[in-house]
């Protein structure tokens, strides 16, 4: 049988002690993997190991698979009224709630984010998004269609059947709940692979299915890699849909992956690097403030981050004495997650320190000039302090490429059409921020930045209501609001004959 695995926190963010249970949750039950196999989670912080988790392949996919197809046949889908669906996963919801300072402490343990970040953001969010989604359940409605008096004609959103999801480690919770919530409400059960780096949250997450009281195999969490797990619900020939957040090249993959099989819908939410303008006749102090949120948040591991930052030449120096800082004080607060006053924490793993380190080389190489930062935090943990770039031309690698990490490149621009060219000029297209107290300018640019999200006067600041997603690389389907209770359903058309003689 799988192990469980405490820890005991006693820290000035958190005393308590937090339980999972480490193997597979598959078919209402926890399993040990087909082929036994484990993966070491690491904490960032430190750099050390927290615990082995299972690691499951293609098989333990295979069965999962299943179990969510007898679930979806006989408990669930059309089976199960909306309402039924939406109490459940408000039970869900209150669980969650019921145990939000463990999972914060799992996500600021397993992910080095701030523990009081971690409590509101990630995991108050995820709990607001399944409600959310648990009031759609009821509401999944077709339309009459007008023909003629001898025809009856109307249309059904129906769920897909068994849906696969992929989420990434930035954002463990949430992206669960982006996930799990519109699938649920529309009556889809799941198949979910948590990152292999961060699946703490998920496995906690899974604890409280049953509780709930989801029928068996509604949704099903494998642990596991990318190239094993991730690649076998791509290419299943039961699953229908699939989700993914992650990078572009991963995306890409997935695509090919389900286009090879049975031709899945693919919804992917994939990277970013996404501009910040801010014009002469901005509110400077709030502009700098949603500046640096827009690029630190997180330490940089967002899809939206705002690495590219064009500022209007007339006040770029005071801009850039201010927003320096601002990066400053958040290197000075950087350090461990349950520490009182830490604002910046770790980058995700050894891999992504090296990648945001060999782009901060990188940078340096070209001719940029670093600002403030540029090095290493500390000797112990994945720490790196922001770091801002000033002198970049729009070929160098900090500009074009995604770092997901705390860097960004700060640009000066003259004119309103020089500065949309230079925020166009990206084969991505996330988001964008624009700050100008000029409203008709502002709407203007937000129309004309090429941007699946436009934050005027504002960054990083997504709504649960509002459609997410991106534009050119940056992704193909819309996540959150109504618009995603759409990507997880498919329209019949039902044509009923009442008097039609043939």
């Amino acid at each position: 049988m799988p192990s469980t695995f405490s820890y005991a926190f006693d820290t000035p963010a958190y005393k308590g002690t937090a339980t999972i249970n480490t193997g597979l949750f598959i078919g209402g039950q926890w399993v040990d993997p087909v082929e036994p196999a484990t993966i070491d989670v690491v904490n960032p912080s430190t750099g050390k190991a927290i615990t082995p988790i299972s690691a499951g392949s293609s098989k333990d996919v295979d069965i999962a698979v299943a179990a969510a197809k007898k679930a979806y046949k006989t408990a669930w889908g059309l089976k199960c009224p909306g309402v039924t669906r939406g109490k459940l996963m408000n039970k869900l919801a209150d669980l969650i709630e019921q145990n939000i300072d463990e999972f914060a402490a799992l996500e600021a343990l397993n992910g080095g984010k701030a523990y009081g970040v971690a409590k509101s953001v990630d995991i108050g969010g995820a709990i607001a998004v399944i409600r959310y989604y648990a009031g759609w359940a009821d509401k999944v409605q077709g339309k009459t269609i007008e023909t003629n008096e001898n025809k009856l004609a109307y249309t059904r959103h129906e769920p897909y059947g068994v849906v696969g999801q992929i989420i990434p480690w930035n954002f463990p919770m949430g992206m669960l709940s982006w996930k799990v919530g519109p699938a649920l409400a529309t009556g889809n059960t799941i198949v979910l692979k948590p990152s292999e780096i961060t699946p703490l949250t998920a496995l906690k997450f899974a604890g409280l299915i049953n509780e709930a009281g989801f029928p068996p195999g509604v949704v099903n969490i494998v642990n596991g890699y990318g190239h094993t797990v991730g690649q076998a619900i791509s290419e299943h020939p039961v699953i229908e849909k699939i989700a993914f957040t992650g990078s572009t090249l991963t995306g890409r993959k997935i695509l090919k992956a389900a286009a090879e099989t049975n031709l899945k819908v693919v919804t992917l939410e994939l990277g970013g690097k996404s501009p910040t303008i801010i014009f002469d006749d901005a509110d400077l102090e709030q502009a700098i403030k949603w500046s640096a949120h827009g690029i630190f948040f997180n330490m940089g591991q967002c899809c939206t981050a705002a690495s590219r930052i064009f500022i209007q030449e007339g006040i770029y120096d005071k801009f850039l004495e201010q927003f320096t800082a601002i990066a400053k004080g958040l290197g000075d607060s950087t350090g461990d997650p349950f520490e009182q006053g830490t604002k910046h924490g770790p980058q995700i793993s050894q891999t992504q320190f090296d990648r945001v380190m060999g782009y901060i080389e990188s940078g340096k190489a070209d001719g940029a000039k670093v600002a403030i930062g540029g090095e290493r935090y500390g000797e112990e943990g994945y720490f790196i302090k922001p770091t801002i770039f000033t002198d970049c031309t729009p070929n160098m690698k900090i500009v074009r490429e995604e770092i997901f990490g705390p860097v960004c490149a700060v640009i000066k621009f003259k004119t309103e059409e020089e500065v949309i060219e230079l925020a166009n000029d990206t084969v991505y297209g996330l988001a964008c921020n624009i700050f100008s107290e000029n409203s008709s300018r502002a709407i203007r640019v937000a129309h004309a930045l090429e941007a699946g999200s436009a934050f005027v006067n504002c960054a990083q600041a997504t709504e649960m209501f509002v459609p997410f997603g991106g534009f050119k690389q940056s992704g193909i389907g819309r996540e959150l609001g109504e618009y995603a209770i759409d990507t997880y359903t498919q329209v019949k058309g039902v044509h009923i004959n009442i008097g039609i003689k043939l």
